[in-house]
């Protein structure tokens, strides 16, 4: 058996790691009892890391960032448990991210995997019935262990040989965030995001633009699925889809999307945003977008406005176009 510090045996463990408090709470338990931790992050254009790497630098815990769209996209598509609320397969992403860690685990020489899970505190994916389904599913039930609810739950191979005490655990149960705002004063943790959990297939209006994307493009490139998160979505009359930014990330991340195929529709005359139509547009739906792309500009009444529409390979070109209020479009709206 390894050693650690005094001759004890040295025990290491793998935790997921999103950066809320529930996954720092759990890092601090573990290491109180002297258990060596590292993290690891799942990233995918549905969560962003920055929440956990800014978490695991104060507390000095080294963190693995490993991709997984390929996983997600792919449970997306075809959720052997379903969805959620929204387009949320909670419980086998859950088994999924658990399936890698096993994975980064067993190639690290870790003892086991852990998360911040806390036992009905979300009712569709942290109920008793949800956990034991995820531990079956990710191939790493002996391998596991939740410690904020782990007096609630059956003691692991690592609490029974003694690698991991048991009495040094918790048994937390339920919505009610207080006990985990108390832990954390007596950690002192001070800097932690809301527990909304930070995963885009769980917003409603997020969740209604990629249902769209999924049944018309596809989810088969990721320039489209990241262009989700910036400015607004339409799908016009003809079948177009059109991104109009809102701010210049927006318009930035519009214009760094445009694939060979795409119109990039710009007002030169007057600020506005950076409009994107997705290939395959028609004659009838440019000519939509060009309306577009005048009413959300800065025109200031004016009767009509440049729109300079550009194709990659192709010379620009460009029309006078009359804008119109903007309410005429909330129909098409995503």
């Amino acid at each position: 058996m390894r050693q650690g510090a005094a001759g004890r045996p040295r025990v290491r463990g793998l935790g997921l790691f999103s950066g809320g408090l529930d996954s720092q709470l759990a890092i601090c338990v573990l290491r109180a009892q002297g258990i060596e931790m590292e993290g690891v992050v799942f990233q995918s254009p549905f969560f962003e890391v920055a929440s956990a790497v800014k978490a695991a630098a104060a507390l000095e815990l080294p963190l693995q960032v490993a991709d997984f769209t390929e996983d997600i996209l792919r449970l997306v598509e075809s959720p052997p448990h379903g969805f959620g609320s929204c387009l949320n397969p909670c419980v086998d992403c859950h088994a999924r991210m658990l399936a890698r860690a096993g994975e980064l685990m067993r190639a690290g020489g870790f003892d086991f995997v852990s998360t911040g899970e806390v036992l009905g505190q979300r009712p569709m994916s942290q109920h008793r019935a949800a956990l034991n389904l995820v531990a079956k599913d990710s191939g790493i039930r002996e391998h596991l262990l939740r410690p904020l609810s782990a007096l609630r739950l059956e003691p692991t191979p690592m609490e029974l040989d003694g690698r991991v005490d048991r009495t040094r655990l918790l048994g937390l149960e339920g919505r009610s965030r207080k006990p985990q705002m108390a832990l954390a004063r007596q950690y002192g943790l001070t800097d932690y995001p809301s527990p909304a959990g930070g995963c885009k297939l769980t917003e409603p209006n997020y969740a209604r633009r990629l249902k769209d994307l999924k049944a018309h493009e596809g989810l088969g490139e990721r320039r489209l699925i990241e262009l989700l998160r910036h400015g607004r979505h339409l799908r016009l009359p003809g079948g177009a889809r059109v991104v109009v930014g809102r701010q210049k990330a927006d318009n930035e991340a519009i214009r760094a999307a445009a694939g060979p195929q795409d119109i990039l529709l710009r007002t030169p005359e007057v600020p506005g945003p950076s409009v994107l139509v997705w290939r395959g547009a028609s004659a009838e739906d440019l000519r939509l977008a060009l309306a577009i792309c005048a009413s959300f500009a800065d025109h200031g009444g004016a009767a009509d406005l440049l729109v300079r529409a550009v194709q990659r390979n192709r010379p620009p070109v460009e029309a006078r176009v009359a804008p119109s209020d903007r309410a005429a479009f909330r129909d098409w709206m995503l």
